[in-house]
């Protein structure tokens, strides 16, 4: 599957008429854009399994735990009650727990198989340039900077979706199976295991809506340079303006390769996806 590979290094897709030289390209394809691909369709399918069951979880768990809200209590009813709302929480917190697990073995495999450099793994790391890319975009935000941050293949603000995903699923996970099989976990330990997973399960639940809704949608979808809606989530690919737009560091180690080589029959850091 060498188109996954290719994604895995940042590559972009180039049509064999992007290869040719100016003049040799048809009239039709001369303005055409250069595609990077992003996310593969195996990243792309985890992520709608993640963002739809997570939908699902918020409509048929915050009427259980706001039972006195009207509209909520509407929501109750299409999901047939507390019991049906409680077997559809539980059947969409299984599918993402399994969702979970799989893009762990996923990971795990592209590195033992070689298909993506630890380095570039390592990416997903904050690290200080994190730190230097938030001060300078609070500066450019605040009028003090005309240059907004060079950021690589994930942002700081792509890092904190990510782990705070990771992390809250932990929190959601746990909790969520102690509330789901209280009598066995009561065997071992103290009833207060029982609250306290009430407690994180339900604070947790709120504090994740609200990163969502107030953090990711705004980020992803609808930031200006965005708006109405950013659709990598489901195109996989970037075109060059928005590589050099949203991830210009990254770009810029493309064309290191590209530099070297001197070549002049393909842009830089570019290579052909083969179909799979």
């Amino acid at each position: 599957m060498e188109a996954s590979r290719e994604f895995e290094r940042g590559q972009a897709v180039v049509t064999p008429a992007d290869r040719a030289e100016p003049a040799e390209r048809p009239a039709s394809t001369r303005s055409e854009p250069v595609w990077f691909e992003r996310f593969t369709l195996n990243q792309r399918i985890q992520h709608v399994a993640l963002f739809t069951t997570f939908t699902l979880l918020v409509l048929t768990g915050f009427p259980l735990k706001y039972p006195d809200v009207d509209a909520l209590n509407t929501i109750l009813i299409l999901s047939g009650g507390v019991r049906g709302a409680r077997i559809l929480h539980r059947a969409a917190a299984a599918i993402m727990l399994l969702d979970f697990f799989y893009h762990n073995i996923y990971l795990s495999s592209l590195l033992l198989r070689g298909r993506v450099r630890r380095q570039e793994m390592f990416l997903l790391l904050p690290g200080p340039k994190d730190a230097r890319d938030l001060l300078q975009n609070l500066r450019y935000f605040l009028g003090f900077s005309a240059e907004r941050p060079c950021f690589d293949r994930f942002s700081y603000v792509e890092k904190f979706d990510y782990w705070a995903v990771y992390w809250g699923i932990f929190i959601m996970g746990g909790s969520g199976v102690i509330l789901w099989f209280p009598e066995f976990w009561s065997q071992f330990f103290e009833l207060d295991i029982i609250r306290i997973a009430y407690v994180a399960h339900s604070d947790e639940a709120l504090l994740a809506f609200l990163a969502i809704t107030c953090w990711h949608m705004y980020n992803v979808h609808l930031n200006p340079r965005t708006f109405p809606m950013n659709r990598v989530w489901y195109t996989g690919r970037l075109t060059r303006e928005e590589m050099l737009l949203h991830h210009p560091a990254q770009y810029e180690r493309l064309q290191e390769p590209h530099s070297r080589a001197g070549s002049r029959t393909s842009p830089p850091g570019l290579e052909r996806k083969e179909s799979s």
